[in-house]
């Protein structure tokens, strides 16, 4: 790629325009999580100062449900000792360091998530401009590659570090950049392939790739004089190969543990997890699911090929789960199951480090169902994500799908909710089950701009049981956890509530669509719909109780900035978590008589 071309993007106006909308993330997320506190300036204004009070930010901002903090990008202005400066991220975080907790070790990795954000975001500034509207009537793959935010909570949420400038053209979701991944061939007797009871090895990797590929790849086995039913085949992401192991696993190729055989047939599209592939040139093929060593919002995103042999189990456990639960039935959830991983170790790199290494988890891959053979006529896919997007005029994409779907806002609001949290209430208050839903894990199926059905994926690293003794299958106990019983209910108040529906409600009412008074009473009215339905359930509501008057702030921007290298323990995520004091509870007026 032209080194001068390949920075076309990084404009003084549309670094200015990113700068300005981090500001302003930044203000308001660092706001709710308490690590700031804005002075009141009169006027529905607010002031911010540095740590050392020489500069200050100020800017009109409403205070919303949740304490949702919503700021005007436009209204920010920065000052130090009375000359204006133009609002910047990086410097903002130099600037409040000491009211951030920022450690000498965490602060320059930090400083380099913040400037790679901000470059992403420049990126998309520099992409075609599409409506909300053109957007919500756009189809799967359009909007998938269309969003622009990233997390709604996470201010550094689009670190990716390890790519270059010419990686972000190539692999990042929003340049939209069909690619071919890539396959190794890895001896069986260093490789682990798992699959669900209905499924084999051999069956996966001929509907996956072909007759044709196949025997390509075969003959350059037996071109280097090895026999191919030594090796099991692994999908590898471009990027890991040339950056992790054609280096650090330089040893396995050289002993032919590794071979390289090219390119499969098929081009795929990154999702906005970055390392999982829709198949373009067939959609009804799985997504595939990579391990890629780059730092992003909190965690190298590798894959452990000891963590991912269970992985098979533990969504067929929660298929048959789901499908023989008439609330699930009812809702019409579904899940994306994963279907199979592979997994290769490295002998000397695990007897070097310690499970959970960053080492252990850069070579494997996992298979996961695509959506699309489930679909019914005239239904249309759409990542959750995009419910908070808005386009470049502040239009809000929820508010283009209420429009095109001719429903009342809170109509429409209480069917996307019967879909959506009616299947998180009763995980929790049915099984202990909490997943992780936020917007990029949650798939929508829409009917005329309405959400009919909500599917969920990333199963199997994500999902949790919340009881210790839980009676489940061998091969799927790695999903229980300890989980004290006061913070069970957070899977709702925090991860749904706080997380996403606070966003949600924030993007209704500042446009205009829904006032969150009329938002929060729809919730409620989902909530309590939802307990009469299940009245053997009564005394599990009671005790985590969706209408309780507070409840604590679980701060995630907290997390990581004490440690963005390894933000949580994945094996004991309670323990890792902070906290700074309570939000009200949104819904606790609305809660039926008792």
């Amino acid at each position: 790629m032209n080194p001068i071309a390949s920075v076309d993007h990084l404009t003084p106006e549309a670094w200015a325009t990113a700068n300005r909308l981090l500001v302003r993330k930044a203000l308001a997320e660092f706001a709710h999580e308490r690590l700031i506190t804005p002075e009141p300036a009169g006027d529905g204004w607010w002031t911010v100062r540095s740590d050392d009070g020489a500069v200050a930010y100020r800017f009109a901002a409403d205070r919303l449900a949740l304490d949702h903090w919503h700021v005007d990008a436009a209204s920010i202005t920065r000052h130090r000792d009375g000359r204006e400066l133009p609002p910047d991220a990086v410097d903002l975080c130099l600037e409040l360091r000491g009211a951030l907790g920022l450690t000498d070790a965490v602060l320059p990795v930090y400083l380099e998530e913040i400037t790679s954000t901000l470059a992403g975001t420049a990126y998309k500034l520099g992409r075609p401009a599409v409506t909300a509207a053109e957007l919500a009537a756009a189809d799967f793959q359009t909007v998938e590659t269309g969003m622009t935010e990233g997390h709604p909570c996470f201010v550094a949420n689009n670190g990716r570090l390890g790519f270059g400038v010419h990686d972000h053209h190539r692999y990042a979701p929003e340049a939209a950049a069909p690619l071919r991944l890539l396959w190794l061939a890895a001896h069986r007797d260093h490789t682990t392939f798992t699959s669900a009871d209905d499924l084999d090895y051999d069956t996966l990797v001929r509907a996956e790739l072909g007759a044709e590929t196949l025997a390509r790849f075969a003959a350059t086995l037996t071109g280097l004089g090895l026999d191919p039913a030594d090796y099991l085949l692994i999908p590898v992401h471009p990027w890991q190969w040339w950056h992790r192991l054609a280096v650090t696993f330089a040893g396995e190729v050289a002993a032919r543990r590794l071979v390289c055989l090219g390119e499969g047939p098929d081009e795929h599209l990154a999702q906005q997890s970055v390392r999982t592939f829709f198949n373009v040139t067939d959609p009804t093929k799985h997504y595939v699911k990579t391990a890629l060593s780059v730092l992003n919002m909190g965690f190298l995103r590798g894959l452990s090929a000891a963590y991912m042999a269970a992985t098979p189990a533990i969504n067929d456990w929660l298929a048959a789960l789901i499908a023989d639960d008439p609330v699930f039935t009812r809702a019409g959830l579904t899940i994306l199951r994963e279907r199979a991983a592979i997994g290769y170790r490295h002998r000397q790199y695990e007897a070097a480090t310690a499970p959970g290494s960053p080492y252990r988890k850069m070579l494997a891959a996992l298979w996961r169902e695509s959506p699309v053979p489930g679909l019914a006529p005239g239904r249309r896919l759409a990542t959750m994500a995009s419910l908070l997007h808005a386009d470049r005029d502040g239009r809000p994409l929820a508010g283009a799908l209420i429009a095109a779907s001719g429903l009342p806002p809170a109509d429409w609001l209480r069917r996307y909710l019967d879909a959506y949290l009616v299947p998180l209430l009763h995980s929790l208050y049915a099984y202990d089950l909490a997943f992780m839903p936020h917007g990029e894990n949650v798939i929508l199926v829409l009917h005329d701009g309405i959400v009919e059905r909500v599917v969920f994926k990333d199963i199997a690293e994500e999902i949790v049981v919340m009881d210790p003794d839980a009676d489940l299958p061998e091969r799927v106990r790695r999903v229980r956890a300890t989980v004290p019983d006061d913070e069970k209910i957070l899977a709702i108040f925090t991860d749904v509530f706080d997380c996403f529906l606070r966003h949600l409600s924030a993007t209704l009412h500042t446009a205009g669509v829904l006032d969150q008074d009329d938002f929060w009473r729809t919730v409620a009215e989902c909530a309590t719909g939802y307990a009469a339905t299940v009245p053997h359930l009564a005394e599990r509501m009671r005790r985590h109780d969706l209408f309780a008057p507070e409840f604590p702030l679980s701060c995630l921007n907290r997390l990581q900035l004490r440690n963005n290298q390894q933000m949580v323990d994945l094996t004991d995520p309670s323990a890792a978590l902070q906290f700074a004091g309570t939000l009200p509870n949104p819904i606790t007026r609305f809660a039926p008589t008792r």
